[in-house]
């Protein structure tokens, strides 16, 4: 009897071990493959996030921050860019609205999305300064259509008026911007300002200056008509020009008539900037050739040509040109109804007196620069 106990038992122990060792093997296995799958999947995920080679030397310095792949979004955008950059078969189109933008507008747009995102505010590499009423509204709308400019659409007035609340404040208002990308503002009262260029060297001496200029006699017109459209009962344009009409006698200390005293001004900015760092647009030329004085401020600026001929249109109603629309939008994009505003009416005499008054002024203003703009 006790045989038969051992015999049951050792069979007992003997089927145990058997499903113990077959349950420990299907555990073993199931572990295995789960194992091996994750194992797979990481190394695919990895490698689908792998950073491939960055071919745009413009966007490094951002890169070289950014942790791994977290830089896979700005890179790829980045290169997308310039390769566009580099394109040169965008469509043509017979009417001028229907301009074929998407091309230059979404990458302006992509570069905007990653600068947002990566960039950071820093202080302008340029600033359009001077003239109120040379056409510095159409200049900065014109080349913030260029991917690699970011500009504040509103004027600061920081070197002006707001000079007392630092250089902190003035950063706080500038857009996002990568490395590659320049940050630009527009303020044309800095021109005539006589702190202004002491005080922007004292932010950088390598600040590149644009100064978009026009008739003297023209721009005052124009000027005067601005204010008459907010103070009706202002006195006539003779009044204010002149001290006496018989005379001839001009009225410098008027500001639409001082501020067209361009080499004035200018000499103060020379004391503190080279001339090179200048560059002196066109307001005539600007409304007839625009895409000629555009490509002029990008090769200033450093950057390449991209905003060109098929980029604009002449609006006859307004009288200057305008951008045609990308395919994204439905209108073209004109300067605001401020813009293009008729002149008032000024007797010819009148005229004819002021460019006498002017011409001296111009003249020296041609040598300084080295530009004729015939004006006389």
């Amino acid at each position: 009897m006790a045989h038969r106990f051992l015999s049951s038992a050792n069979r007992f122990s003997a089927r145990f071990a058997f499903i113990f060792t077959v349950s420990l093997s299907c555990t073993y296995l199931c572990y295995s493959i789960i194992f091996c799958r994750g194992t797979i999947m990481t190394n695919q995920g990895y490698e689908g996030k792998r950073c491939p080679p960055n071919k745009n030397a413009g966007g490094k310095k951002l890169l070289e921050r950014l942790d791994n792949c977290a830089s896979l979004e700005v890179r790829s955008a980045l290169d997308v860019s310039a390769a566009q950059r580099g394109s040169s078969d965008a469509r043509e189109q017979s009417k001028a609205p229907d301009s074929s933008g998407g091309h230059w507008a979404d990458m302006k747009l992509r570069n905007m999305s990653v600068a947002q995102k990566y960039g950071n505010k820093k202080l302008p590499n340029a600033l359009i300064v001077g003239v109120k009423k040379g056409g510095t509204r159409a200049v900065l709308e014109f080349i913030r259509i260029h991917p690699d400019v970011r500009a504040l659409g509103t004027e600061p007035h920081f070197f002006d008026r707001n000079y007392d609340r630092g250089l902190d404040w003035y950063r706080g208002l500038m857009p996002r911007t990568l490395d590659s990308q320049i940050t630009l503002e527009k303020t044309p009262s800095y021109f005539v300002t006589r702190e202004a260029p002491r005080r922007i060297a004292s932010m950088s001496h390598e600040t590149k200056l644009i100064v978009v200029v026009r008739n003297p006699v023209t721009r005052a017109i124009s000027d005067y008509t601005q204010t008459l459209s907010k103070k009706p009962d202002i006195p006539t344009f003779e009044e204010l020009a002149f001290k006496n009409r018989s005379l001839g006698l001009v009225d410098s200390s008027w500001n639409a008539i001082r501020i067209g005293m361009y080499i004035l001004h200018l000499e103060n900015w020379l004391q503190y900037f080279r001339l090179s760092q200048m560059h002196f647009v066109s307001g005539e030329r600007l409304i007839t050739d625009p895409a000629g004085e555009m490509g002029r401020v990008q090769d200033f600026l450093g950057l390449k040509r991209i905003i060109t001929d098929k980029h604009f249109y002449f609006n006859r109603t307004k009288g200057f040109p305008c951008l045609k629309k990308p395919e994204s939008s439905s209108q073209p994009r004109c300067l605001g109804k401020s813009k293009g505003r008729t002149h008032v009416q000024i007797d010819q005499e009148v005229i004819e007196q002021l460019q006498e008054f002017y011409r001296s002024f111009n003249i020296k203003f041609y040598e300084t620069v080295g530009q004729d703009f015939k004006w006389d």
